[in-house]
This record gives C-alpha cells, sequence and structure tokens, in this order.
C-alpha cells in the first residue's frame, strides 16, 4: 500500500515542504531509503523500526520503500523520524487511509517511541500556514515555538502512541484532549532588561558612556579602547538594557533565527529579549559568520537585531574580522555550497573593545614597556576597512580614586534609555515610509536628503574631511552620528556642534597611522 505523509524542511532561516511517501510491497522483507538523504535521515530507518516495535506496532516481513520528495535536494536532520512512523502505520493500515491528510509531521524518535525536539519548527510551521495547512504536529517541548504562527493549530506530541490515537480517534472533542493545540502567546511580553547590568554601576567614563547612549539612539557600531579594568565589557553588557525593545516582527525574526539554530528554550515561544553575543576571541571565521556544510547560523547572525561584542578585538583572527566586512554593509550574510547559497540575517550592533597595546598601559610609558613596532604590529591586527565600518570610537582612562569613592551612583539604564527612546521616536517618524529604521541604516544615496548641512557646516565637513583623511563611508559615517546626536537634543538640523562630536568619536591618529 502507497501513502504520503507531509512534513517539512529547513534552507537557511526559510523552509519548504518535503512529501514523505511510503510504499509496502511484496517482497524480500527490507527497509530501504531514498532522497537525496544525509546521514541523520539515513538513520532514520533503525530509529524509527525500533520505535515502533517498543511502541507495540509490528512490521510485518515486507519490502518497506520511503522517498523523501523533492529528490534533488538534501535533506539533513533527524525531523522526518515521525512523518515516517506515521506514513509506515498509514500504509500498514492501523489507521484509516487520509487520517494524516493535511497535516505536517515534525519530530524524532527515541527508541521507546518518545517524541523529541527538532530545531527549525518555526520557519517551518511558518511556511506549512502560508501554504493553507490548518493543523502541525510537532514535539511537545516544541509547541510553544511553533504556535507563535497564526492561522494554524499546533498539536504537542510526547509519544508516537499519542499520535496514533489522535488519528484513529474520529470524535473531534476527544481528539482535542487526546493532542490539544498549543495557545498562541498575545504578543511579544513586555521587554524584560537584565536587572543585573545597569549603567549607575558604572563609576566615571563619561565619555564613554555618552558614546554609548549615541550608538544605542542610532543603531550605531562602537570601538572601545582602553587599559584593563577601564570598564570596557561592562558598559558593552550594558548596552542592551538601553536599546529600543525589539517589535513583533523583529521577534518573529530572532525566534526563528534561534529556532534553526536549535538554541530555542524547552516550551519557549517567543523570544522578546534583544539578543547579546560575545564570542571568544578563538572563534574560527565558520563559528562565527556562519558556515559547515549544512550551513548553520553564526555568532553574528544570533545576534541579528542586538549586540555583537568582540572583546580583545586584535586577538581575534584577522581572516574571521575581515570576514565581518560585508555582513556589516549589507545586514545579512550569504554562504556558496554547491547545492547553492544560503542566506542568514546579520543586522547586528558591533560593540567591541581592545587594550591599547600588546600589554594594555600605552601610552603611559611608566607601565608600558612595548615598542614602537610591538604597538603598530598590535593595532595592525585591526584593519582599516574594518575600522571605517566603525561609527564610534572612545578612549578610556582608568578612573581615579576619587571617582570610585565619591558614593553617588552615576546615571540608571532607565534614564538613558528614556533618551534613547526619545531620539528613536523621531527616527520613526522621518523614515516612516522608508525602508529605514536608525540612522545607521542610511545609505549614502540618501545622506543628503535626512542628513542636510547648512553652509557653516558643510565647511565644517570639509575642514574634517581633511585633517583625519577620511573616506567617503567614514565622511557619510560621520554624518549619520551627527544625525543621531541632533536627535538626542531634539535638534531639527544637524549644526557644527553635532558634526564636531561626531567627527570627535573617529578612531585616533595616535593608535592608526
Amino acid at each position: 500500500m502507497f501513502c504520503t505523509i507531509l512534513s517539512g524542511a529547513l534552507y537557511g532561516v526559510s523552509a519548504y515542504p518535503v512529501g514523505v511517501e511510503v510504499d509496502i510491497s511484496q517482497g524480500l522483507p527490507g527497509f530501504s531509503m531514498v532522497g537525496s538523504l544525509g546521514a541523520e535521515v539515513r538513520e532514520s530507518r533503525e530509529r524509527v523500526t525500533v520505535a515502533l516495535k517498543n511502541a507495540g506496532f509490528d512490521l510485518p516481513p515486507r519490502h518497506i520503500t520511503v522517498n523523501l520528495s523533492p529528490a534533488d535536494k538534501r535533506k539533513e536532520g533527524s525531523a522526518y523520524d515521525l512523518p515516517i512512523a506515521v506514513g509506515i502505520l498509514e500504509a500498514m493500515e492501523y489507521f484509516p487511509q487520509g487520517a494524516a491528510k493535511d497535516i505536517l509531521f515534525l519530530g524524532e524518535l527515541g527508541l521507546d517511541g518518545e517524541v523529541k525536539k527538532v530545531r527549525g519548527v518555526l520557519p517551518i510551521v511558518r511556511e506549512a500556514a502560508a501554504r493553507g495547512m490548518k493543523e502541525c504536529i510537532v514535539p511537545a517541548v516544541n509547541a510553544s515555538e511553533g504556535a507563535v504562527i497564526p492561522g494554524i493549530k499546533v498539536r504537542g506530541a510526547s509519544n508516537i502512541r499519542e499520535v496514533f490515537c489522535f488519528l484513529t480517534e474520529e470524535d473531534a472533542r476527544l481528539r482535542e484532549d487526546i493532542l490539544p493545540a498549543a495557545k498562541q502567546p498575545k504578543g511579544t511580553d513586555e521587554p524584560i532588561w537584565a536587572g543585573q547590568y545597569d549603567f549607575s554601576e558604572v563609576n566615571g567614563q563619561e565619555t564613554a558612556r555618552r558614546a554609548a547612549e549615541i550608538a544605542a539612539a542610532g543603531f550605531h557600531n562602537l570601538l572601545m579602547v582602553g587599559p584593563p579594568g577601564a570598564g570596557k565589557s561592562m558598559i558593552a553588557k550594558r548596552m542592551p538594557g538601553i536599546l529600543p525593545p525589539l517589535t513583533l516582527d523583529e521577534c518573529l525574526e530572532v525566534t526563528t533565527v534561534a529556532s534553526v539554530a536549535g538554541l530555542l528554550e524547552e516550551g519557549q515561544g517567543l523570544v522578546t529579549k534583544r539578543p547579546f553575543q560575545n564570542p571568544h576571541h578563538t572563534i574560527s571565521q565558520a563559528a562565527l559568520v556562519g558556515g559547515g556544510s549544512n550551513p548553520r547560523p553564526g555568532m553574528i547572525s544570533l545576534a541579528h537585531r542586538g549586540v555583537l561584542f568582540l572583546d580583545e578585538l586584535p586577538e581575534f583572527q584577522r581572516i574571521a574580522l575581515d570576514a565581518l566586512r560585508q555582513p556589516l554593509e549589507e545586514r545579512k550574510v550569504s554562504i556558496a555550497r554547491t547545492a547553492g547559497n544560503v542566506v542568514y540575517p546579520s543586522d547586528f550592533e558591533l560593540v567591541c573593545a581592545m587594550n591599547p597595546c600588546p600589554c594594555g598601559y600605552y601610552p603611559d610609558r611608566n607601565r608600558c614597556h612595548c615598542t614602537e613596532a610591538q604597538i603598530k604590529k598590535y593595532m595592525g591586527k585591526v584593519s582599516g576597512p574594518i575600522l571605517d565600518r566603525i561609527d564610534l570610537c572612545v578612549e578610556l582612562h582608568p578612573v581615579d580614586v576619587a571617582g570610585l569613592q565619591k558614593g553617588q551612583k552615576a546615571e540608571s539604564s532607565d534614564d538613558i534609555r528614556k533618551r534613547v527612546w526619545k531620539a528613536r521616536e523621531l527616527q520613526n517618524k522621518r523614515f516612516r515610509g522608508s525602508r529605514y529604521r536608525f540612522n545607521a541604516d542610511i545609505e549614502g544615496a540618501d545622506i543628503d536628503l535626512y542628513c542636510a548641512l547648512g553652509r557653516d557646516e558643510k565647511e565644517c565637513m570639509e575642514k574634517i574631511y581633511k585633517s583625519l583623511k577620511l573616506s567617503a563611508r567614514a565622511y557619510h559615517r560621520i554624518l549619520k552620528v551627527a544625525r543621531t546626536i541632533a536627535d538626542l537634543d531634539g535638534a531639527k538640523k544637524i549644526s557644527v556642534e553635532h558634526l564636531t562630536e561626531a567627527a570627535f568619536y573617529r578612531p585616533s591618529l595616535e593608535y592608526w597611522i
């Protein structure tokens, strides 16, 4: 007997339908699988066979053939176990033919018949809903994730027996009792700020705090240079707490990337907090930007709509840092393989920290004994093209004891966040109807439209351009930062003061010459 069960597969952060075709025929007993299968999919044969046996289903001594269609696309992962098992049961007439019609199945099977967690449920359920399907049966731990998508019922199953009882039950009310539909979240929760990370705990460093506020308001990239213990990591960890909250669409984007990477916690639905990723400097290029034979999202995609913090920037592999250049401009990363190109989103705010020399104490020659050659080599690990893509660079100096003992708390994250949100509201009005969200998103062709300058301001920028020997990209970045500073001041036009402050945050020629 022949039957087809519906399932789905991932392609980047997108998904496409997969038909699991099962045929049981006379002949020598066997179990063959075809359809361009990866190693995990080929192993489904043993998992499904043993799971069905331990769940109380006897397989007949016949030849079982399973095809995963379309056969020209590579299938990876263990999510096909459940649809294969359901197809075998239907082909063996354990339940009426057509009982599984218009239902999408996903799930890995344990040897005892348990339905285990799989990755990528959210994009697959979204694709099923877009194609007009009404129901999905997924692992119970993934049900909340799939229920985020409106217009489709997502049911969570704990074992293959529950799925069998659901498909054989004719009474609709009893079917709901067996596998109830997961409840759809009403929307994003109130943003949860990391209470243990507050800017009130950062003593001194007013310039760095100001740069962090500007970066958060316009979603600009930030580089902090200073000796060990100056507070660079403290400031970076507090950045997500002053960023605007995620919108519902952004929550879906962040949750989709986490789902594809298999990083959603058990029972988790929408991700409502901005991501904060802090990779170690020994990370490889593939782990940072994504890759592998079956490309997975890297850290820059896991930081999508959030903050990517690179501490000890010069210690990262040069090839890994240079791989960031294109994603920083295009806000996405394209990974090419023989089977095709996979595109992952990478719209993140880059925050970097580094020492000014190998020992960390330059230009304090009482403590720093590095030679000029050592300092130049160390700073040269950060390439010019990467520096060009950093909007703000700020130097931190050690806080004196008076700043630590004064007893008065610094301004809190809540106070800073209020100003950031006001600046963001101005950007919302400015960019309404356009493809931009933040000042940092403005492309060169639209600079004159959104960052218009008067005569005095043009003369000021001409002097800045010549004195700092700027590239065209750096010139545009100063204008975008100045636009954000003006928004924080509530000003409609960019002034000379805004331009000079923005130019102050360009990388110092003392270090990069």
